[in-house]
């Protein structure tokens, strides 16, 4: 589809909201008994609007915990991983002193055994002086290992030290991520809680008009968007990898959004698009802010399908390029994966996992 025909469509559709959305009318109640309880006043739009950009804020600010959490999620697990590398070589370790140490002990053993008399005294007392050089030759090569073995146990020793001490460290770290996974948890349940009891407020007709007020932001961003002309300019052809990223999350379609969740039944933003690159054949950073960090960035006009557009100026959200203006991703709690407009939210910036 090119970017005049996606305009023309956008517009169409702008069109035909306009005309199926109409404002409320006035509320009339009937006339009722005195002793009957008073019908709720319906909320007019402005005030739902404020109730929409309120849910907005918390759900975007539980999309920043979010990260936060997969964040030090990310490095839980690689620092337990470095634990249990420094515990294998910890164990090696220990292993290896305990056998220096019997052979340094053998070794005491069998010098003292030989006896302490000088090698002066040893060659005076010698019927036969060749046999003496030659015990003493094999002595110096005895001593030489000797002062080798020792040499390695204090090394050993050092490493031991060091590896105690580095696995010291990493527990430390790996007990921070821990607190800042508690904490991120604590504040995503909270915000989403409160959302969620923000809208429970609302009557089902106000809950029904909230997500037309929604549907006509995003649409109304959309269109901006797209009548800015960016269309026209973007005309990349998706790689082989991109291809199989965009088929593989097209196929979450449906699925619900988790915060924390990376399939296979559920998903959060980056959750999707990590796992739909990996299964691309092509490993990339599990959170939005380090995709926007590590990938290669790209002018978005220059972006194709296959591209993550990463959106919001904390860089909190993220969605897989499919084309034709349009993004699939996992909008939010309460939403599930689904295709949206690529400028129905703010645009950050373009980043390519296959450059």
């Amino acid at each position: 589809m090119t970017g005049k025909r996606y305009s023309t469509a956008a517009t169409v559709a702008l069109i035909c909201a306009a005309v199926v959305v109409t404002a409320p009318g006035a509320a009339y109640a009937s006339p009722s008994p005195p002793s009957s309880p008073a019908e709720p006043t319906p909320r007019s739009d402005t005030s739902l609007e404020r109730v929409r950009k309120e849910i907005e804020k918390l759900y975007h600010d539980a999309g920043v915990a979010t990260d936060a959490y997969n964040a030090a999620e990310e490095k839980a697990d690689k620092q337990s991983e470095q634990i249990v590398k420094l515990a294998k070589d910890i164990a090696k370790g220990q292993r290896k002193l305990k056998r220096l140490k019997a052979l340094a002990g053998a070794a005491a053993r069998a010098q003292y055994r030989g006896g302490g008399l000088p090698d002066e005294a040893r060659l005076m007392l010698s019927d036969d002086p060749g046999q003496f050089l030659d015990g003493a030759g094999r002595v110096r090569q005895g001593e030489k290992a000797t002062k080798s073995m020792l040499t390695e146990l204090d090394r050993t020793q050092d490493d031991l030290r060091i590896y105690a001490k580095d696995a010291t460290a990493r527990w430390k770290k790996l007990e921070a991520n821990r607190k800042a996974k508690a904490a991120s948890k604590k504040k995503i349940k909270k915000k989403i809680a409160d959302a969620e009891k923000l809208e429970s407020r609302l009557e089902k007709k106000e809950r029904e008009r909230l997500r037309k007020l929604e549907e006509e932001a995003a649409l109304k961003k959309q269109s901006a968007w797209v009548s800015s002309g960016i269309l026209k300019d973007i005309d990349g052809k998706a790689t082989p990898q991109g291809k199989k990223a965009i088929q593989f999350a097209t196929a979450q379609i449906g699925k619900p959004y988790v915060w924390g969740a990376e399939g296979p039944g559920s998903y959060d933003c980056s959750g999707l698009t990590s796992k739909a690159w990996t299964k691309a054949g092509r490993g990339i950073p599990r959170t939005s802010q380090e995709q926007w960090k590590r990938l290669p960035r790209v002018a978005v006009e220059n972006m194709r399908p296959g591209d993550l557009i990463i959106y919001h100026s904390d860089a909190s959200h993220v969605g897989i390029y499919l084309g034709d203006g349009a993004i699939v991703h996992a909008p939010r709690p309460g939403r599930d994966v689904t295709i949206a407009g690529a400028g129905s939210m703010r645009i950050l910036g373009v980043v390519r996992p296959d450059k």
